[in-house]
């Protein structure tokens, strides 16, 4: 008997009661999602920091999480009503008389699996968009974030009803039974290698799913730019969360005469940032767990280290790292780095930048800085990736009202705003007509006659627009 049967047996009944259908249900627990937001917010802040072995003040929780996840909230209160609304659309002539419409359906029973890095926003975040389409929720929390995933599984179904939510925790055996059970959507954000297996297991049950994954990010630098700025802007982007961020930039891409020029800004911007010594910076995070830091260590091998270098096991501490002449070939360039080393990768011009990030796998996103916005442009019409930013990094992510998601190996759907509440939702083709005016439909009834044929060709054909007819 598979240990996660009877609950998903009891989110599908509920579901099938209609209980989570009406406006006022899914309003009432965002209101509620809210309050947890609110009156846990120090708990929360401190089990974050916790996990990640902060000692600052609670800045980076602050923003990338539980404010990030407040707007979200709000957002979907301010427009829920909108997003639910049916959605009208345009008739052929054969059905003029008739009501069509787009009906905004919950898909039923969803689970949402988070990765550590982020582990509330990015478990949170698709909640709200699978609350707000009206769906019965799993929610399964990272494990290696501990204080965390405890947190949560402790004071969430305080505040969700759990009739139609409940926190499941554990690890990969624990994923693994639970996507045994046929859920109607899946909602997974981690590594290409998980996806790859989550995919697998939603195929057995033929179930739609969204994968949120990462990749190489590459960040082309221009040697038309403001280097400090641009250096602040890769610095912050790159070591926030100690750099275990899915969409911090990669790889810097750039001419040798850029790089020369851009290192002395990189410097400089992790010295303002963390002090002549990171390790005492108390706004630089920590490693998750021994494994992670032992594979991060081992990339300090490559190239040459330009800044930084240092390492502490014991304090799963490794500094803003900077590393020079990195070859291709080289395990940081095969690997997504997801910690605080960015590597520096050398070409000869711009077109072979965008050669050598079209010959990868698309990255989740992509960056370009340059003060010329041809260039800018450039990039973004001849690359291929999730998003794009020109002249920042990951600021762009809090915009609710962009899609945020991979294409190709860094992911599969989208979501964030009303892109979280369209992903939880099945989008229902819907004709309405009435019983009478049968006269209409003898067009299409046997017996058939070309005169019949061509009526029901115009009645149903979409025309060209701005084409006129030779007589």
């Amino acid at each position: 008997m598979n240990p996660y049967a009877g609950l998903v047996d009891c989110l599908r009944a509920t579901w099938l009661t209609g209980k989570t259908r009406p406006m006022e249900y899914r309003q009432g627990q965002l209101e509620a999602l809210n309050r947890f937001l609110e009156e846990r917010r120090s708990d929360l802040l401190h089990a974050l920091n916790q996990d990640m072995r902060r000692v600052s003040p609670h800045f980076e929780g602050e923003v990338a999480e539980v404010a990030f996840t407040r707007s979200e909230v709000n957002n979907a209160l301010n427009n829920l009503s909108c997003w639910m609304k049916d959605e009208n659309v345009s008739k052929n002539l054969a059905t003029k008389l008739d009501c069509a419409f787009i009906r905004k359906d919950p898909y039923g029973v969803v689970v949402i699996i988070a990765p550590y890095n982020y582990p509330i926003n990015l478990l949170l975040v698709p909640l709200v968009g699978a609350i707000a389409a009206g769906n019965c929720v799993i929610v399964k929390p990272a494990e290696l974030a501990r204080h965390t995933e405890r947190l949560l599984a402790e004071a969430l179904p305080c505040y969700l009803d759990p009739e139609t939510f409940a926190v499941v925790t554990g690890g990969s055996e624990e994923v693994t039974k639970l996507l045994e059970n046929q859920f109607d959507y899946i909602f997974f954000t981690g590594s290409p290698r998980v996806g790859k297996i989550i995919m697998t297991a939603a195929a057995k049950h033929l179930t739609p799913l969204t994968l949120e994954l990462g990749g190489k990010n590459p960040c082309y630098v221009d040697k038309c730019c403001n280097f400090q700025n641009a250096a602040n802007r890769i610095v912050w982007g790159k070591f926030f969360n100690a750099g275990q961020t899915c969409i911090a930039p990669d790889y810097v891409i750039c001419t040798i005469e850029t790089q020369e020029r851009l290192m002395p800004c990189l410097r400089q911007a992790i010295r303002e940032f963390y002090g002549d010594c990171p390790q005492d910076s108390p706004d630089f995070g920590r490693l998750i767990d021994d494994k992670h830091f032992r594979r991060l260590r081992a990339f300090l091998e490559c190239g040459r280290v330009a800044i930084g270098g240092e390492s502490d096991e014991c304090d799963r501490y490794i500094a803003p790292t900077v590393l020079a002449d990195v070859k291709e070939w080289e395990p940081i360039m095969q690997e997504e780095v997801f910690g605080p080393i960015l590597p520096i990768f050398t070409v000869g011009d711009l077109d072979e930048a965008i050669h050598y990030i079209n010959r990868k796998q698309r990255p989740l996103v992509a960056y370009a800085f340059s003060c010329d916005c041809k260039v800018v442009n450039h990039v973004l019409n001849c690359t291929s990736s999730g998003n794009f930013s020109g002249n920042d990094t990951i600021i762009y992510s809090t915009l609710v009202s962009l899609p945020f998601g991979g294409i190709g190996y860094s992911g599969l759907g989208k979501y964030h705003g009303k892109f979280s509440f369209d992903t939880f939702t099945h989008q229902r083709g819907t004709l309405l007509r009435c019983m009478g005016l049968e006269a209409i439909n003898t067009v299409r009834y046997p017996p058939y006659t070309e005169g019949k044929l061509q009526l029901l060709l115009s009645l149903v054909d979409v025309k060209r627009k701005g084409m006129c007819t030779l007589l």
